[in-house]
């Protein structure tokens, strides 16, 4: 084989790789569940076209995608201490830090384009309030100085329903402000259960999670009273008439077993309980919001 053929296939080699790179960079996995609370939201809000929905998810992921990206080169020098995260792009060394922020401007700069001309301003600045919110409140602020870190900063993850219902609608109400909320409660039993599994590693490089700080059955405490806050909040959509008695049932019967994953937590105080919260808190969300649109139709 020539030198020309072989460096040919090496260049169709690399480029996938590089796709895959700056696909990691926008942090597609957690993407996935933002995307959906979007979507079902949306169908909550008024009966949008697929057109819309389709460009308010592209608005969205652009967004969360861009704040992924920043968010991968802040971090850099805590990821690549971390055996989970060591090997993501900026981390690593394959994407330069300097490119990831363009980068993640770029999508974020894209997306408030994308969503005032498509969609709507407000949509648009509701999206760049979670960018901003998580690159610099989160991200830049929070993270590294108090334990509080994802229950502030988890206000950032709760925009998508936002977003979704002004995309709909034009504005917003207290429904979707009530959405918001379940996000914003959701978030910290979620990351905590998880962020059980990953002490010694948030303790190595020196994140105050709140097992680092305050210690894992304190944590566990924290998942369990969030956790009841939660089963509250979900019941405020219903008791102010935005749901009927198809989400009632939905919303106690998930928040009842979430419930007694963070008892059990609290009771076992093993890393297997941890798991299973924070794996079972991901069908939580998922399915409660998948109960919503279908409470309107049914």
């Amino acid at each position: 084989m020539s030198g020309a053929q072989t460096a040919a296939i090496e260049r169709r080699s690399i480029v996938p790789a590089i796709v895959r790179d700056y696909l990691t960079l926008t942090k597609p996995k957690v993407q996935s569940l933002l995307l959906l609370t979007t979507v079902t939201t949306m169908y909550v809000a008024g009966d949008p076209s697929i057109g819309l929905v389709l460009l308010t998810c592209l608005g969205g992921a652009l967004s969360a995608g861009g704040a992924g990206a920043i968010n991968h080169a802040v971090d850099r020098d805590i990821d690549r201490r971390m055996a989970r995260t060591a090997d993501r792009p900026v981390a690593s060394g394959r994407i330069s830090p300097q490119a990831a922020i363009a980068f993640g401007t770029l999508l974020g700069a894209a997306s408030f384009t994308l969503l005032s001309l498509a969609v709507n301003p407000l949509a648009a600045a509701l999206s760049l309030s979670g960018l901003f919110g998580y690159v610099f409140v989160y991200t830049l602020w929070l993270k590294r100085t108090t334990p509080q870190n994802i229950v502030i900063g988890g206000a950032a993850g709760a925009v998508p329903p936002l977003v979704a219902w002004a995309a709909v609608t034009g504005g917003l109400d207290g429904t979707a402000f009530y959405l918001f909320a379940i996000v914003f409660f959701w978030t910290p039993p979620h990351f905590w259960a998880l962020s059980l599994l990953m002490k010694d590693e948030y303790a190595k490089v020196g994140v105050p999670m709140l097992p680092v700080v305050r210690g894992e059955q304190e944590t566990r405490r924290q998942i369990l009273l969030y956790t009841v806050l939660l089963y509250a909040v979900t019941q405020l959509p219903f008791c102010a008439g935005g749901f009927g008695l198809e989400y009632l049932v939905a919303s106690m019967t998930l928040g009842a077993v979430f419930i007694y994953f963070a008892y059990r937590l609290l009771r076992a105080a093993d890393r297997t309980w941890a798991l299973r919260t924070y794996l079972f808190s991901l069908a939580y969300l998922a399915l409660l919001f998948i109960s919503m649109p279908l409470d309107r139709v049914i």
